[in-house]
């Protein structure tokens, strides 16, 4: 796929620019949503949780925190965990700019992190190579300068499925799309401690928000629902662990 992608995109250069000039003027620029970024919420087993990324995971799509990934995640696990939750998400940011964030961070530990990265690389163009050391390197952060023990990656979106974009762009963003989770599949799978969650919701028109380009409040309550039950799965595993590992 690599030189196709490539010859696509030198081909098509002028078209390309001239069209994610006209996205960006013609869609709607949506705030990220009001509400805190950390606190404690829900009762029983305390759980120390970190939401990091991009403006997906920062919440832009929907008018509350309540409604974003955050919100409907503590929704899913406060019946059976007190949650110690930081939001640390931001409209724009690549891997590189959520990895210079860390140091807002400087000595909370967690035990899961939630990870939303990779639109503005594909749309940056980051190369593939670069973004799988740089994620491995950010993943290692995580778990060596804030304890974090079972790391959560959402794929990178469809975009060849995203309504505000336009063909042959779209296209063009999805096969950026596709190289990026080829490599977080890779990343993932060599990487103690993490796992790469399914696509959370299906690319429908009706889970999207106005913009055509973030999620709704629909599908964040199941991408929500899928990353908590990949933390319930990480805990069972703990507790089988436990229970078969001899005196």
């Amino acid at each position: 796929m690599g030189v196709p992608y490539t010859l696509a995109i030198a081909t098509l250069a002028p078209l390309l620019l001239w069209q994610g000039r006209r996205v960006r003027r013609v869609t709607p620029r949506l705030p990220e949503p009001d509400g805190p970024r950390a606190g404690v919420a829900g009762q029983g087993a305390p759980l120390r949780l970190l939401v990091l990324g991009d403006s997906a995971a920062a919440g832009v799509g929907v008018a509350r925190q309540h409604d974003a990934l955050t919100g409907r995640l503590l929704a899913e696990l406060s019946p059976r965990h007190t949650v110690h939750w930081r939001l640390l998400a931001h409209t724009g940011d690549d891997l590189a700019q959520v990895a210079r964030r860390l140091p807002a961070l400087a000595g909370q530990r967690f035990d899961i992190a939630v990870l939303s990265i990779g639109v503005n690389d594909v749309t940056g163009r980051t190369p593939p190579r670069r973004w799988a050391r740089d994620y491995a390197e950010l993943l290692a952060r995580l778990r060596t300068e804030h304890g974090v023990r079972h790391c959560l990656l959402t794929p990178v979106p469809p975009m060849h499925l995203f309504p505000a974009l336009p063909q042959p762009l779209r296209w063009v963003m999805g096969q950026g799309a596709r190289r990026l989770n080829r490599v977080l599949h890779t990343v993932a799978s060599r990487t103690p401690g993490c796992a790469l969650l399914r696509s959370p919701f299906p690319m429908d028109r009706t889970l999207m928000a106005s913009d055509g380009f973030h999620p709704g409040a629909p599908a964040n309550r199941l991408w929500a629902q899928a990353v908590a039950a990949a933390i319930d799965r990480y805990h069972q595993g703990l507790s089988s662990d436990r229970l078969t590992a001899t005196p």
